[in-house]
């Protein structure tokens, strides 16, 4: 077997999970500009073609250019009709390519307007969820055991950093709390945003799986918003935290001791001491050698966003091989692919599979290790034993679906 056979009708045929997928970055474009026609949001072009070429492109400047999608994706997203149909066409999306497990993550503070409260948006996205499962799951072929049935839960994200102009819901925080330290406005907003979380899951009986931070690192720790995260902790709400992509390695040692991180997203400089900029870890060798081994041995998992990262990081737009991935798999750390953004990014689960078996050289037991991780590290809605049975289901049909391409990777142990 070389590790060139891995063909890519193989990989868009293997069961995928996608851990790191935010809804306002996937959309499909053709919704996109039916919601901005109906709600009188204006583009910079009224056709795909038009927006593919001025906004959601293959590559960009910079990260702000990167960024500015999101801007005219979530002005679309301020009603419940909205949200549930894109919550329900990304599901539908991703079981069109396999994706057997998804976790969609968003902000619903920036989706908030007058009446519309972040549990009723919350509701409004778990809805869309909850009718693309049922009708996929409905299909002869599931309910026959031929296939496993499809899963998906909502990741709840707070902001490191806001302004009063992101939302009229961040607005009212700096104008009830004119004297507040920024810092202390961006933790009590995090703690409310985690109550509600908790208060959809428990209370509402939403899929709400998790709790994430995201936005600029430097400047803006992750010890902000212990209190949040402490909250989420001890109602067992799934902890993830985006890290390690902004900032340095002592990023992501933040998020796994302040935050209880169980996921790091991205941690792309996990390995990298140039970027460590605590001035009181002398030995930045000895630093990362520690944090990696901490990371690995307690199945901390790294979601990886390859297409993302070459698109925002300048040292991976030319040679994707720079990106840690190798050094990553090298470790023993559990990784699992993912997104990102669809639209943004321009990408698919498929699409990140095949980039790292072109640009790492996975054989199919290595494939095999990584797509498992995902649906093993998921945040599933379930009782563990529920969850065993399911991912057992997954993985004979990964097995299965292997051997049917003439890789047999039954059992046995990764070399």
């Amino acid at each position: 077997m070389t590790k060139q056979s891995i063909s890519p009708k193989l990989i868009a045929q293997l069961p995928k999970s996608d851990l790191h997928l935010h809804l306002d970055g996937s959309l499909r474009l053709e919704t996109l500009l039916e919601l901005a026609k109906e709600r009188k949001v204006k583009l910079p072009s009224r056709t795909k073609s038009g927006l593919l070429e001025l906004v959601f492109k293959r590559a960009y400047k910079n990260l702000p250019e990167y960024l500015r999608g999101f801007e005219l994706t979530v002005a679309c997203l301020q009603d419940a009709e909205s949200l549930e149909r894109v919550a329900y066409e990304l599901c539908m999306d991703c079981r069109a390519e396999n994706v057997f497990y998804a976790e969609i993550r968003f902000a619903p503070q920036l989706h908030v307007s007058g009446s519309f409260g972040v549990r009723d948006v919350l509701k409004a996205v778990c809805k869309g969820v909850e009718k693309a499962k049922k009708e996929i799951n409905r299909h002869p072929r599931v309910r026959a055991g031929k296939v496993p049935r499809f899963e998906a839960g909502v990741i709840v994200c707070a902001l490191r950093f806001f302004l009063p102009a992101f939302s009229d819901h961040y607005r009212a925080y700096f104008e009830a709390l004119p004297s507040a330290p920024a810092a202390e406005i961006y933790s009590l907003a995090s703690l409310e945003l985690a109550r509600a979380a908790v208060s959809a899951s428990e209370d509402d009986g939403l899929p709400v799986v998790g709790f994430d931070l995201a936005g600029q690192e430097r400047g803006f720790p992750a010890k902000d918003h212990q209190a949040a995260y402490q909250l989420a902790h001890e109602h067992f709400l799934g902890k993830t935290v985006h890290a390690g992509e902004d900032y340095g390695p002592e990023s992501i040692f933040q998020a796994i001791t302040d935050c209880h991180a169980d996921r790091i997203g991205h941690g792309t400089w996990m390995f990298s001491a140039r970027h460590i900029r605590d001035k009181s870890i002398t030995n930045k060798g000895a630093y990362i050698d520690n944090l990696v081994r901490y990371v690995a041995e307690r199945r901390i998992t790294l979601e990886v966003c390859l297409t993302s990262n070459q698109q925002t990081i300048p040292e991976l737009r030319k040679d994707l091989r720079k990106h840690p991935f190798r050094k990553m798999r090298e470790a023993r750390c559990s990784v699992s692919l993912c997104t990102d953004n669809r639209l943004v990014s321009r990408t698919t689960v498929t699409d990140e599979v095949q980039k790292a078996v072109d640009t790492f050289g996975l054989d199919a037991r290595a494939l095999k290790d990584i797509l498992i991780y995902g649906f093993k590290r998921s945040f599933f809605h379930g009782t563990y034993a529920d969850k065993r049975d399911w991912v057992r289901s997954v993985l004979n049909h990964l097995e299965d679906t292997m051997a049917l391409a003439g890789h047999d990777v039954r059992g046995g142990r990764r070399k």
